[in-house]
């Protein structure tokens, strides 16, 4: 639960309470009431719903309070309270008919509606109600459409066109090492290659098949590291650093340029749904949390900080592209800068070293630079989440 400090709660996951956060205002957590107990705040009760579309907002008044939607209608329904310029301040999201959810907002004086959109329905929206009195309110976010993402997401795979190439190049380069039986060159040349696949960390939800074949772990296989459907890099990188010949990693390597070509020639008819990357915004550096620094993907090389830096490097480009969206939203832009420069120069210095290798003090560091990092991007997700507008 997150208690207010002049910030937006709302109980849809992406709902306004990373509102604040984008704004921000970062809400402490407290180990209080449950979710549904705000006993202590004025209570509103709102109808949702085609006919009665934020009915019961009778005695308007500035100041922390809680309306519960109450969901009215024949069918589930998001519902938006909005100020008048149509920035959202709280919402929620699939509300079921003969349902309640509470939304917790701090409301300014000013104008104010709810929106009602039912499930294959038209938006409706309720009266305009104006609130007076003092003090400040909860920070709004203007809706992102589809239309506004559709432009960095095709710069964004015009970005990953023009990486392939380079990839495909040092995949081969790798192959090449293999097949001479050189096998000194190629564990040096596996490491630019495997870097130049995890840049494009944005775009792996639109890779398909490709990428388990590509950059897949022995997750999930029952043959473990001898299974047949074990491929790619980490494949590679466990035969190149466990003994095994250039005879045996001749038909990997084979395979993984075989595999990184089809994958240069697929993106040429690609298309990445625009919803993603605002998501990959933050997944990527969640991923890299969850498999690079606990060294879960280390199949010998030790390259988990390696690959953590490139991590950040396709969060880079990520957020520049999305910046102009992003600008006006978030005020927590330069902070979100500053801790990608924080983790950046954190795995600088330590080098490219096994996490398993860093001290308990280095290690615990580096969980706390990227734990703030992770939290920080978290409300990107948010405010890149289309919402429907009509």
């Amino acid at each position: 639960m997150w208690v207010l400090a002049g910030a937006a709660v709302a109980v849809a996951a992406l709902g306004a309470g990373a509102v604040a956060w984008a704004q921000g205002t970062r809400p402490a957590r407290a180990a209080a009431a449950p979710l549904d107990d705000y006993s202590g705040l004025p209570h509103t009760t709102v109808q949702i719903s085609v006919g009665s579309c934020g009915s019961g907002w009778t005695s308007p008044h500035t100041g922390l309070q809680v309306f519960d939607l109450s969901g009215t209608g024949a069918v589930a329904a998001d519902a938006y309270l909005e100020t008048s310029a149509g920035a959202v301040v709280g919402e929620v999201e699939g509300l079921a008919p003969g349902t309640t959810r509470p939304i917790v907002v701090r409301l300014a004086a000013g104008s104010y509606d709810f929106q009602c959109l039912p499930q294959d329905d038209s938006a409706v929206k309720g009266p305009v109600v104006r609130v007076t009195g003092s003090g400040g309110g909860s920070p709004a976010v203007v809706p992102v459409t589809q239309q506004d993402l559709i432009p960095p997401t095709l710069l964004y795979q015009k970005w990953v066109a023009a990486q392939l190439p380079g990839l495909v190049r040092d995949t081969e380069t790798v192959q090449a090492a293999v097949d001479r039986g050189d096998l000194a060159a190629a564990r040096a040349a596996w490491l630019p290659a495997h870097l130049d696949y995890e840049r494009l960390g944005a775009a792996y939800g639109t890779f398909g098949d490709l990428d388990d074949s590509i950059n897949g772990t022995t997750k999930g296989l029952p043959g473990g590291l001898t299974d047949p459907g074990f491929t790619g890099f980490h494949r590679l990188e466990y035969g190149l650093w466990h003994g095994q010949s250039a005879a045996a990693l001749a038909p990997v390597a084979a395979r993984l340029s075989q595999d990184v070509r089809s994958l240069q020639t697929q993106w040429k008819t690609a298309q990445m749904d625009p919803l993603l990357l605002g998501l990959r915004a933050h997944e990527i550096v969640e991923n890299t949390i969850q498999f690079e620094l606990t060294g879960r993907t280390d199949y010998g090389s030790g390259s988990n900080l390696a690959t953590a830096r490139a991590n950040l490097q396709g969060t880079a480009e990520a957020l520049t592209l999305l910046h102009p969206l992003l600008a006006s939203r978030m005020t927590t832009l330069p902070q979100i800068n500053a801790d990608m420069a924080t983790a950046e120069a954190e795995l600088t210095g330590l080098g490219d070293v096994p996490p398993a290798s860093l001290s308990t003090t280095r290690r615990e560091q580096l969980n706390a630079d990227f734990g703030q990092l992770v939290d920080d991007l978290a409300p990107i997700a948010a405010v890149c989440d289309v919402r429907r507008t009509s």
